[in-house]
């Protein structure tokens, strides 16, 4: 059953009570298309200080770049709590464009040159950044049909996953002075930070100038008020199954192949590091398939849990054979891809945690949502690290320390069992209205 064939009135419940359109409406695509615009965009700057190593190393005398990264994270994944509460609150047109220039102004601070701008500017990014996605998972739960949600937020993971996939290039050539486009990494930095400026006025622009959601729950500011959407999603066990699922369907690619994939197959399978580098960068690009097919099939069926655990599965079996299947048994690059494309199944819990909340927590929801999966992420790490145990020679090294992420797999699968089915043919099937 297509999901244009479902009756008006037999759409999920927080669908009427959120004044949700139940068509696409230009205006709101535009404003959406924008949000993830703004996570290409932040995806594309997050890389850029890995690229211009050598320049920062010489410009520094060190790059300062693993403190960078660990104080990045930090601060992004507390701030996903802080601007899910300033969404539902104020609403995308008074937030978005601000934390979009505070991105923006981060550049421009990075711009300065000197070891101290470059640490604060980026830290500054981090604050500014992580209301891309929270900010464009918000735009389309509020703005765009029930039934099209998955592919959004899917949608919007592939715009970033192109962003870290494909933004590193151009800025290679921008400051390679091998090439006739050479600029310095400074004057980089001031064209990313125009960029923000002018997204910044473009969003304040086009987005509609709602404010945020229901006044009873987010009226006068007090302490209370801002801690009771955090009680109802976390007094709520569904949000915990879909931030567990989440955060452990991420890992294998994140912490397990474009962490330690190279490595493991450059040492423990011999390859040369050229072709593990290239192996590698198919995870990302699997991403860009499958966050939003993935998505388009679990709104085309309007279920989301067989699209979940399916994904899943393919996942486990593929991550099993990077671990078990010796290189050049299966056709070049494939196992990574599929990893890529299969763990694309983690963004429908993305999806599950706004529809197993009320609407009008859901900007809170999608911060907590990706502050469980960061968290997740962080806890996953220093697990796999200390199992290296000082480092990896052989393909058994990292059997051991990558098994936690192969059960962390079984375990998503168990779960989402138990994470109610949110799909609009769920609701359909049990008559709801």
């Amino acid at each position: 059953m297509s999901t244009s064939a479902v009756p008006s009135g037999l759409i999920q419940p927080h669908d009427t009570s959120s004044g949700q359109p139940q068509t696409l409406q230009p205006l709101y695509v535009l404003a959406w298309f924008l949000c993830a615009l703004f996570y290409f965009y932040q995806y594309a700057i997050r890389s850029a200080p890995g690229i211009m190593q050598d320049e920062l190393t010489q410009a520094w005398g060190n790059s300062h770049l693993g403190l960078m990264i660990t104080t990045y994270y930090v601060v992004y994944a507390l701030m996903a709590l802080v601007v899910g509460v300033l969404l539902d609150r104020y609403g995308a047109h008074a937030t978005l464009p601000l934390f979009i220039t505070i991105t923006g102004v981060g550049c421009l601070i990075f711009a300065e040159g000197s070891p101290f701008a470059g640490v604060a500017g980026y830290i500054i990014q981090s604050i500014g950044a992580i209301c891309a996605f929270v900010g464009a998972s918000y735009v389309a739960a509020r703005y765009l049909p029930a039934r099209r949600l998955a592919l959004f937020v899917g949608l919007t993971q592939c715009l970033g996953m192109a962003g870290a996939a494909f933004g590193s290039k151009p800025t290679r050539i921008l400051i390679d002075p091998q090439t006739s486009f050479h600029v310095s990494w400074q004057t980089a930095w001031l064209g990313f930070g125009a960029i923000g400026i002018a997204l910044a006025v473009a969003v304040w622009s086009i987005m509609p100038r709602d404010a945020g959601d229901s006044a009873d729950l987010h009226s006068h500011l007090s302490v209370a008020n801002l801690l009771k959407p955090f009680r109802i999603i976390f007094s709520n066990p569904q949000s915990w199954y879909a931030g567990l699922i989440g955060g452990l369907l991420f890992v294998p690619t994140t912490i397990g192949a474009l962490g330690w994939g190279a490595s493991m197959l450059s040492q423990g399978e011999n390859t040369t590091m050229s072709f593990a580098a290239s192996d590698v960068s198919m995870v990302p690009i699997g991403w860009v398939i499958g966050c939003p097919l993935l998505g388009w099939i679990s709104d085309r069926i309007g279920r989301r849990k067989p699209v979940l655990i399916g994904g899943a599965i393919v996942l486990l079996a593929a991550s099993l054979s990077a671990l078990y299947v010796p290189v050049g048994v299966m056709p070049r690059y494939s196992v990574a891809l599929v990893m890529g494309i299969a763990s694309g199944a983690a963004m429908i819990p993305f999806t599950s945690m706004k529809e197993v909340n009320p609407p009008e927590v859901k900007g809170t929801a999608a911060g907590v949502m990706n502050f469980l999966v960061f968290g997740t992420t962080g806890l996953m790490a220093p697990l796999v690290s200390a199992l290296m145990a000082g480092g990896a020679d052989s393909m058994t090294d990292y059997h051991r320390a990558f098994m936690p992420l192969v059960i962390g797999i079984v375990i998503a699968i168990g779960l989402s069992f138990a994470l109610r089915e949110t799909g609009w043919a769920a609701t359909v099937s049990s008559g709801k209205r």
